[in-house]
């Protein structure tokens, strides 16, 4: 897959991209729209720009909720002989900063296939080299007396302006498609941090604020956090444990755990400790207030030490995801009482996440091959799936992921080398990933259903490595 990097500027009059930065567009797109309409691609909302055949779509889908919203103009009965199916569409200005053009775009709604209307003539060079899950960004710009603008940017899924754009915007792992007030959600977003910040405040003032900071100046370790989020969500769901057996989607349920409930807890712990280490170094956290010189001071004084703190947050939360991933998969895999040792180093220094069911069993050159497996949990893989084929060593080899972003031929590439996909459930049926039809692909239901319990439980209880399963 190719990777884009856009910078703000000049275009190009045949749509090829131009070498800038994408984040700057958004941010710019965000900043000047009253409302903006967002959408994760599908494959059919990118597979028009690849330039083959076998394509029944042109340009983006829009559903019929958004597409009646108001946002975009209305539509229009197009001239048509009485006894054709009446066509609806109407046209407007788009402009596409990354390439540069400047389009009549189409939207049009086939009324004789229900509810179908496609957004078409569109910029193709920004769609052409679009991951799995990335975004269609339509800003709204609104100037009185004047007919609306509308700003296009696609956001490759892949890239740290995806990370931004779901930031800013809120958007969970299940979102789809909306049309949202870019301000709005700001404000719900900082309305979440004054209680916080109200409470900071008024312990400065009251001279307890390096009391207050000890309270909140410790982000629990990961395994801390994993257990926190899992209570969490089993106390919203009435679950006693996360039983893979005893789940109708144990996939989702991971999904669900570690890149929604852990990441708000964690998100949470990060904004307190973070601000309050770094007003310390701004403000201190002594009894006197102090003057804005003295601000200023420490300011450009400490700008070393505040660049430090902030690329530390940054790192830390990019890492947090896979240990929270793995953390998780441990659990299910203690509370479906299932045999595993997690980590271990094999002599040439290689650590697979998990064999099942033991090490001894593992590296018995006697055994038959379907009778240990190794399990790799990477909760984004880009191109570390590589490393795991290292990993097999005469047995099945799976490899975890809630990754949306993974092209079709890459896991093509992985089925030659031997690798069994094991994605959530809802990823195996989306229209966004291209897992499906795949047949080294298969949901964590499969997986614990067919591959543990059919397969390979009743010679694990043969050979005493655990009790039967009902």
């Amino acid at each position: 897959m190719k990777k884009r990097d856009w910078t703000l500027g000049g275009g190009r009059p045949d749509g090829a991209l131009v070498s800038e930065s994408c984040i700057a567009q958004v941010e710019k797109l965000l900043r000047d729209s009253k409302v903006v309409f967002v959408k994760k691609l599908s494959r059919n909302d990118r597979s028009w720009s690849w330039g083959v055949g076998g394509t029944h779509q042109a340009g983006v889908y829009i559903p019929a909720r958004e597409r009646d919203s108001g946002f975009f103009p209305p539509l229009a009965l197009k001239h048509r002989a009485s006894h054709e199916a009446a066509i609806k569409e109407t046209f407007f200005t788009s402009y596409w900063p990354q390439s540069g053009q400047t389009l009549e775009s189409r939207l049009v709604h086939y009324t004789s296939k229900g509810e179908e209307t496609h957004l078409t003539k569109l910029a193709k060079g920004t769609f052409a080299g679009l991951a799995p899950a990335s975004y269609l960004l339509i800003g709204k710009l609104i100037d009185p007396g004047a007919a609306p603008k509308f700003r296009c940017v696609t956001v490759e899924a892949s890239g740290d302006e995806a990370k931004f754009l779901e930031e800013e915007l809120s958007l969970g792992p299940d979102f789809s498609c909306e049309i949202i007030s870019p301000s709005q959600r700001t404000a719900e977003r900082k309305k979440r941090q004054y209680s916080f910040l109200e409470l900071v405040i008024k312990a400065f003032f009251e001279g307890r604020l390096a009391e207050f900071s000890r309270l909140h100046a410790t982000i629990p370790k990961p395994d801390q956090m994993a257990s926190k989020a899992r209570a969490i969500y089993c106390e919203r769901n009435n679950l006693r444990s996360l039983d893979p057996f005893a789940l109708s989607a144990p996939g989702d349920v991971l999904r669900e755990i570690s890149r929604n409930v852990e990441w708000e807890l964690f998100k949470d712990f990060q904004l307190k400790a973070r601000s309050l280490q770094l007003v310390e170094l701004v403000v201190g956290i002594g009894p006197e207030v102090p003057s804005i010189e003295r601000v200023i001071t420490a300011i450009v004084d400490g700008y070393q030490e505040i660049d430090a703190l902030m690329l530390s947050a940054s790192q830390q939360r990019k890492s947090r995801a896979g240990t929270s991933f793995e953390n998780h998969i441990d659990q299910m895999l203690t509370d479906g009482k299932l045999p595993f040792q997690k980590q271990v180093v094999l002599t040439d220094l290689r650590r697979p996440d998990f064999i099942l069911p033991s090490y001894r069993v593992f590296t018995d050159r006697h055994r038959g091959k379907s009778e240990a497996l190794v399990l790799s949990a990477k909760t984004t893989l880009r191109e570390r799936w590589k490393q795991v084929p290292s990993e097999i060593e005469n047995c099945e080899l799976f490899l975890a992921t809630v990754d949306e972003q993974i092209a079709g031929n890459a896991v093509d590439h992985m089925k030659s080398l031997g690798i069994t996909l094991v994605v959530p459930e809802k990823l195996m049926k989306s229209d966004v990933t291209e897992y499906h039809g795949h047949s080294n692909v298969i949901d964590f239901k499969t997986f614990f259903e067919t591959e543990i319990r059919a397969a390979r439980m009743p010679g694990w209880v043969k050979q005493g490595y655990c009790a039967p399963i009902f």
